[in-house]
């Protein structure tokens, strides 16, 4: 099975069990753990911060960003289609206590303009009180729903400036911010520069088998530690899974570039097959979201059958995210395997038409 579900499927390599089972351990809630330590500190320096927190999923570490930066009642403005707001069940509002006024953009970034539009404008005789406060600017590089999009530096920069200029706390999620840098050749760093704090993950792209981070200032993760523990994420011995993550800072972040060539062939091969939408501007990183001009669900299940799994988003959309345990020719044999299956469906929709070549 060619498996293009998510970047989050890899398998542990045999080095990567190996640094695992030969990692230091001790209680991290105590702050024992010399490998969490490690991990914590290699990634600060990594991105320019202060300091980082381990935490076991990256849902965690935006809600707990989210919470550190805000009191329950605030309003955090973001790209409507960000993960915080379709993927992680709520928890803004049901953890957080925050509402979240979506900016739009149709690949998930935004201009400063769409900061000032939703903020709206103040007058006296309007009573302060009545509005949500808005506390929070949250930014998504790469942007997954927007289709791997890769934050341009100057406009990410341009959008943190205007949000500081109305007093706004800025976060980035950049779950997948490794493979933004892999793309652009801009450092994580100088991604990050901007931000209050800064999410990423070890289990997209880089192949550990779990864990996250969030970076910033010693001050907001110290205040962030309180809150990892009041969300069940204080860990025991947590060194033999940072090891992995460790691992795969040191050796796989130099590797993220094939994952990003990979999903430009995958797209050229994709928008080739009749029957197939696919924008190759969108594609920029390791994700191709294309439309099918049948069921997506019934072309994602004749491509399981086939030997390829992906996932399908709505009545036409499918997403296939390239990953290190996929194969330079995996990407041939994923597109014939679509070709054939997008073939098939069309035709028993439209015998008449398919052999028209319409």
């Amino acid at each position: 099975m060619i498996d293009l579900r998510s970047d989050t499927v890899t398998r542990p390599t045999p080095a990567m069990r190996e640094a695992m089972a030969r990692a230091e351990v001790g209680d991290d809630v105590y702050g024992d753990d010399p490998t969490v330590k490690e991990l914590e500190a290699r990634t600060a320096e990594l991105l320019g911060k202060e300091e980082a927190v381990f935490v076991p999923t990256g849902s965690m570490s935006n809600q707990i960003a989210i919470r550190t930066l805000t009191e329950p009642g605030d309003l955090a403005l973001l790209s409507g289609a960000a993960h915080i707001v379709l993927n992680e069940g709520g928890a803004g509002a049901a953890i957080g206590g925050v509402s979240m006024r979506p900016l739009s953009g149709a690949d998930g970034t935004f201009g400063p303009d769409a900061v000032v539009e939703a903020l709206g404008r103040s007058h006296p005789f309007n009573p302060p009180t009545l509005p949500s406060p808005p506390t929070l600017l949250c930014l998504e590089n790469t942007h997954n729903a927007g289709g791997g999009t890769v934050w341009p530096l100057d406009r990410l920069r341009d959008v943190c400036a205007v949000g500081r200029a109305h007093g706004l706390s800025v976060h980035l999620d950049g779950a997948r911010l490794w493979h933004a840098s892999a793309a652009s050749g801009v450092p994580e760093r100088q991604y990050a520069e901007a931000f209050d704090t800064v999410n990423v993950c070890f289990s997209k792209g880089l192949g550990a088998p779990v864990g996250s981070a969030l970076a910033g200032s010693r001050a907001t993760i110290a205040r962030a530690r309180r809150f990892r523990q009041q969300f069940g994420g204080g860990m025991r011995q947590a060194g033999v899974v940072a090891a992995a993550a460790l691992h795969a800072l040191e050796h796989h972040r130099a590797e993220l570039r094939r994952d990003v060539v990979n999903a430009r062939r995958l797209a050229e091969g994709l928008a080739a097959v009749p029957g197939v939408r696919l924008d190759l501007a969108r594609v920029q990183s390791n994700i191709v979201r294309f439309e099918v001009d049948v069921d997506a669900g019934a072309f994602a299940t004749s491509c399981h059958e086939r030997g390829v799994h992906m996932l399908p988003n709505g009545a036409h959309g499918v997403r296939a995210v390239l990953h290190r345990d996929v194969a330079n020719e995996d990407v041939s044999a994923a597109l014939g395997v679509m070709a054939s299956a997008l073939a098939a469906l069309r035709v028993s929709m439209d015998p008449a038409g398919a052999e028209r070549g319409s």
